[in-house]
């Protein structure tokens, strides 16, 4: 038999025999097939040799004085566990109560004596190749698994780059708060939320007076700094978690007001121009003050079945416009209730 159908490297085999003729006689058929050979005359030496080199297999007889083969074979599975090697249980006992004892004690198989040489042969090399196999299957289990692990971790990976997609989809690239797009989605939701719940829902738009001559005055470089800071002011403004501060478009910002009637979004606004008017930042270009301000348009409404957002964001920006008209620095409210509508001015 060649070896090489095997393994490249040659198995060890560990004869236990108290008998030496026995040993002698294995030791030859075995090294006839290629095997490296180790040998035991007791159970004691097979544990002792069993903690310092561990063999592939254990060719273990049953009958020894001292600890014999069924004790040591049982005390090797409960030493070693899954490490132990293999054993092949050989015994002058062919009883049924013997056979299931070598199986009960962890015998991989059995042979009785006297020893049938073409048996034994193939009985070590169906152990070998059932170990092999065995192995071959839990290396394949254990890179299956490995494949499973980082298969999730990729799978995490790209989940926290789509939510990270995701948001920087809906967040303004210049002022890192919310843009048109999460404006609109939000505002969609809020409308259908509230028009179930019969409560009422504010927007304010603003918009920074002669931001076009601030940028000629000042530069757009210097424009960006200020439209960041502004943002950074209006998202102070809007303190619960459900208002939302979006960038609308150029130097125009919107806060949606969830659950706000028109008292609560007028504080707001107001807040957001004492804030601004308090930053003092400086505007040569302005010719309402030499500071920065803001014109806001205000509205409410209880969404219902025949109004709009269409309507609903027109309205605010009628109020805007009304603010721009009236000298900007202001704020108009357009306030809806039930299709009726009023000015005030701030």
């Amino acid at each position: 038999m060649s070896h090489s159908k095997f393994e490249p490297s040659q198995p060890l085999i560990l004869i236990v025999d108290d008998e030496k003729t026995i040993r002698l006689v294995l030791r030859r058929a075995m090294e006839r097939e290629g095997y490296r050979l180790m040998e035991a005359a007791t159970g004691e030496e097979c544990l002792e040799i069993c903690q310092k080199l561990m063999p592939d297999i254990i060719l273990l007889d049953a009958m020894m004085p001292g600890i014999d083969g069924f004790t040591c074979c049982h005390e090797l599975k409960q030493r070693l566990g899954e490490n132990c090697p293999p054993i092949l249980m050989i015994t002058v006992l062919e009883d049924q109560a013997s056979v299931d004892l070598a199986f009960e004690v962890g015998a991989m198989d059995y042979i009785t004596k006297p020893i049938h040489w073409a048996v034994l042969r193939q009985r070590v090399r169906r152990i070998f190749q059932s170990c092999w196999v065995m192995a071959e299957l839990k290396h394949q289990i254990e890179r299956e698994r490995l494949l499973t692990t980082q298969l999730e971790e990729t799978n995490q990976k790209l989940a926290i780059a789509n939510q990270e997609l995701q948001r920087l989809a809906l967040i303004d690239g210049l002022t890192q708060i919310s843009n048109r797009r999460c404006f609109d989605e939000y505002l969609q939701e809020e409308w259908k939320r509230l028009k179930r719940e019969k409560l009422p829902l504010s927007l304010i738009l603003c918009d920074l007076d002669f931001f076009k001559a601030y940028n000629d005055t000042y530069g757009h470089q210097a424009g960006d700094e200020c439209l960041k800071i502004v943002a950074c002011i209006l998202t102070k403004c809007s303190r619960r978690p459900a208002d939302l501060v979006a960038r609308y478009g150029g130097e125009e910002f919107a806060i949606i007001l969830p659950n706000t009637p028109v008292e609560g979004a007028m504080e707001v606004a107001q807040r957001a121009r004492k804030l601004i008017k308090e930053k003092m930042i400086i505007h040569q270009g302005s010719i309402v003050e030499p500071y920065l301000t803001l014109s806001l348009g205000l509205t409410t409404i209880i969404p219902h079945v025949e109004a709009s957002i269409d309507q609903f964001i027109f309205a605010a920006d009628q109020a805007l416009y009304q603010a721009k008209l009236a000298g900007r620095n202001r704020i108009e409210v357009n306030h809806l209730i039930e299709g009726n509508s009023q000015s005030v001015t701030a």
